[in-house]
């Protein structure tokens, strides 16, 4: 009896026997493990704010370090954005600076002075011989007295160069006009008034010099022979053949000699010329019959030159505007062809 009360004393007192604790399993529901594997996988900020919780002393460095690296490019990007003259490295490894604008400033600078040196020069020249025409005896002039007698005294020079040396004087009024003409027109194309085209200039003023004032003269001795008639209709007839076959002529002539003092080659000539042939004389029947009604039925032959001289301020610009437009595109034509072509031969290579 006292052994089976120890027994159940023992039993009472003892702990109760205690079972293994577990973990619950995961369900195996594929709703449940495509979100842990969205969870876990494709959303990595929300693993890196898990990470913080976790660690945060590695993310704080890791974000120090971040920014430590983009403010290193910043400074390094603002550097080159502030250095404009800095080497530029291309793929062949070679290294093309910038060139500066001080270079093209002075140049342009020098460039303008000349020809503002030109310009003021010339117009000086010629008005100080045009107002000294009576400089021998104009002692006690009033200035009235010289503004007064100058233009006359200045015409009556111009008729006694004629008589002397017609081929001369017309000589010197076409190159004059034709230099300016093309200064005009240089303008009108929208350069500043001191930046033109010297060497352009020259050109236009040489074939002027050279070819216009002399054909010109002979030109319209020859068409006085041609039609030695004093009826009505020889002025409609002098003008047919003035915008016809010497209009054809003549901007044949400029366009050829232009070419060749450009030194550009034949075919390139002949290309421009076939170009515009058509056009330039089209454009000539807008302007021309209108003046030469005037220059056939008022003028006298040997003033002649001078009245379409003036009229030639405006056929000129006309004429150097199509002769260097068709030039100049030839020209970026041709660059920009050489450019591509180096340019695939760079990358075949």
């Amino acid at each position: 009896m006292a052994a089976t009360l120890n027994s159940i004393t023992a039993q009472i007192l003892s702990p109760p026997p205690t079972k293994p604790i577990t973990e619950p399993k995961k369900p195996n529901s594929p709703l449940i493990t495509f979100s842990s594997q969205l969870f876990t996988n494709s959303n990595p900020s929300l693993n890196s704010t898990l990470s913080t919780k976790k660690r945060p002393n590695w993310v704080v460095c890791s974000v120090t370090e971040d920014r430590d690296v983009v403010t290193v490019q910043d400074s390094t990007s603002n550097d080159q954005q502030e250095e404009p003259n800095a080497p530029i490295e291309t793929e062949s490894g070679e290294e093309n600076r910038v060139p500066s604008d001080g270079s093209e400033d002075y140049d342009k600078f020098v460039g303008r002075a000349i020809n503002a040196s030109i310009v003021l020069g010339f117009g000086t020249l010629a008005i100080t011989y045009l107002l000294t025409i009576d400089h021998e005896y104009w002692h006690g002039w009033t200035l009235y007295e010289v503004l007064r007698y100058a233009p006359e005294h200045n015409w009556i020079a111009y008729e006694e160069a004629l008589k002397t040396n017609p081929v001369l004087a017309k000589m010197v009024i076409s190159g004059v006009v034709y230099s300016v003409g093309d200064w005009i027109a240089q303008c009108y194309e929208g350069k500043p008034l001191f930046e033109f085209d010297r060497i352009r200039m020259f050109r236009s003023g040489i074939v002027g010099f050279l070819l216009h004032g002399s054909l010109s003269h002979y030109y319209y001795q020859f068409c006085e022979a041609l039609f030695p008639f004093d009826d009505w209709w020889v002025v409609p007839a002098k003008v047919a053949f003035d915008q016809t076959a010497w209009s054809a002529v003549w901007n044949s002539i400029y366009f050829v000699v232009l070419g060749f003092l450009r030194l550009e080659s034949p075919a390139n000539i002949s290309k421009e010329l076939k170009a515009t042939f058509w056009p330039m004389l089209t454009a000539g029947w807008k302007l021309w019959p209108f003046a030469h009604l005037i220059t056939y039925g008022v003028i006298p032959v040997e003033q002649r030159l001078l009245w379409v001289d003036c009229v030639e301020l405006i056929w000129v610009t006309i004429l150097s505007t199509y002769s260097n437009e068709k030039s100049e595109a030839r020209i970026s034509e041709a660059s920009t062809e050489a450019n591509a072509s180096s340019s695939s031969d760079s990358h075949e290579a």
